[in-house]
């Protein structure tokens, strides 16, 4: 079947941004002295553990990232027609999750529904709790289920315990290699001979991971692990792909962040006067506004111009990408200031030191100054806030979603999620897996990027070096 790809505005800025990293990436590895501080951030295990859960998050993202759109069964075969739903490549190997949808809620790894219908049985109606249509649908008898989940998370649990000690006797020959001995004692790695405790914490992350991962394969292939929600989506699902919004929120909010930090920030320190006093005013103003109005001032008025421009989006999917990038803008430039007030009191004291007198003494141009001389000794601020406000974002989404003024409705996101658990809540059964679901995950993603920030600020802050 023909597909034609399809390039969202957020997809090429997430791939533009992967090519700047891979190029950062590439330079640091050409410099000693920029290689140094992440040296020390790779030999902190929490932080290299976090990076590990950090990039299985960013895989998914980038492979939900891929969109296309598929040829119509019945188009002609010269000139295709392509169907008005945009997929994506994760959505292609996750395509039982999406396809098996339910009636209505179900519980995690249930077998009926979570409400009772009238249903036939024997020749006369019964109210009882109806069968799923694929949860649990290769057993015959309910009883059979809590066996048939035990054998699946224990040939998961075997199946993970297996990736995990092949990875683990890999990363123990190659370092036994590296050092020049014999593979024969590839086991004192693991007592402390050739393996350190950032290796330790790299084989037990990933063994984790092999291992929720392989169990998590093996119930979704017959259950729906969290449960579905109302329409019958499978909640796991809708987490998994509520995991790139969540990283387009926190990665292209600070494009738009960091520019505006960096340049006003800097020029009101270094220049100081009339240009240090007009910033102050700015920033100022743009934190006496409650945020919350703001973004949604901005948000309505987007959503405007959309509808008044259905021809500009032809498919649901332009039209929610437009206004998750419109959100991000609009998040970017509300959020500038408090980094800018950071580097503004950093450039204010670097500018009184001797090299920076004397370079204008000699007449060296303000632009030189700053590039070679403020903004080097800054960088390690940017870098700390860069990482310890992505977790804030990613919050904020779903605070913003919640009060309905954050991204658009049919896109999957946590903050939907918990938005639309709030009247779930209040059902008699109560349903609590999709608030839930949404909670763990974005209880990983930020606690990830929280201990990933914490490596990086040791490393990068020259305050802590004493103490280091």
């Amino acid at each position: 079947m023909s597909v034609q790809p399809v390039i969202l505005w957020t997809d090429a800025l997430i791939f533009a941004l992967l090519a700047a990293v891979l190029g950062l990436v590439w330079f640091i590895r050409r410099h000693a002295h920029l290689r140094a501080p992440w040296a020390a951030v790779a030999r902190r295990p929490m932080a290299m553990g976090a990076a590990l859960v950090l990039t299985v998050f960013v895989v998914i993202g980038l492979l939900d990232s891929l969109h296309y759109r598929e040829a119509l069964p019945d188009s002609p075969p010269g000139r295709p027609q392509y169907s008005v739903e945009v997929l994506s490549v994760f959505d292609a190997l996750v395509g039982p999750l999406r396809t098996q949808q339910e009636k209505t809620y179900s519980a995690p790894l249930a077998m009926q529904l979570y409400a009772k219908e009238f249903v036939e049985r024997d020749g006369a109606t019964v109210r009882d709790y109806p069968r799923l249509k694929y949860g649990g649908a290769h057993l015959k008898q309910v009883d059979e289920r809590v066996p048939d989940i035990a054998r699946r998370i224990l040939v998961g649990l075997a199946q993970g315990l297996a990736a995990s000690l092949l990875l683990f006797g890999l990363l123990a020959a190659w370092q036994a290699r590296h050092r020049h001995m014999v593979f024969g004692k590839w086991l004192t790695a693991w007592g402390g001979g050739y393996l350190g405790w950032p290796g330790r914490t790299v084989v037990l992350t990933l063994a984790l991971l092999f291992l929720l991962g392989s169990v998590t394969v093996h119930l979704a292939a017959a259950y729906h692990v969290f449960g579905t929600d109302k329409v019958g989506q499978d909640v796991l699902y809708i987490s998994l792909k509520s995991i790139r919004t969540g990283l387009v929120i926190g990665t292209l909010t600070t494009l738009v962040t960091l520019p505006l930090a960096i340049m006003l920030g800097i020029a009101a320190g270094y220049f100081r006067g009339w240009v240090d006093d007009v910033i102050q005013y700015v920033y100022t103003v743009l934190n006496s506004i409650p945020g919350v109005l703001l973004i949604a001032a901005a948000v309505l008025i987007v959503q405007v111009a959309i509808e008044a421009h259905p021809d500009l989006f032809d498919t649901a999917a332009a039209r929610a990408d437009i206004r998750l990038l419109a959100l991000c803008v609009i998040m970017g430039v509300t959020s500038w200031t408090g980094l800018a007030r950071l580097l503004r009191g950093e450039s204010l004291k670097l500018r009184t030191l001797d090299y920076v007198e004397a370079a204008r003494a000699f007449g060296v141009s303000h632009a030189r100054i700053i590039s070679r001389h403020i903004f080097p000794n800054v960088f390690h601020l940017v870098l700390i806030a860069i990482v310890l406000d992505f977790s804030g974002l990613v919050l904020a989404e779903a605070v913003l979603s919640y009060v309905g003024v954050g991204v658009d409705p049919t896109m999957y996101s946590w903050g939907n999620m918990i938005n639309g658990a709030r009247l779930e809540l209040a059902r008699e059964p109560v349903v609590w897996w999709q608030l839930g679901a949404a909670f763990v995950f974005m209880f990983a993603l930020v606690l990830a990027a929280n201990l990933f920030a914490d490596g990086v600020r040791d490393a990068f802050d020259p305050r802590l070096e004493g103490r280091r």
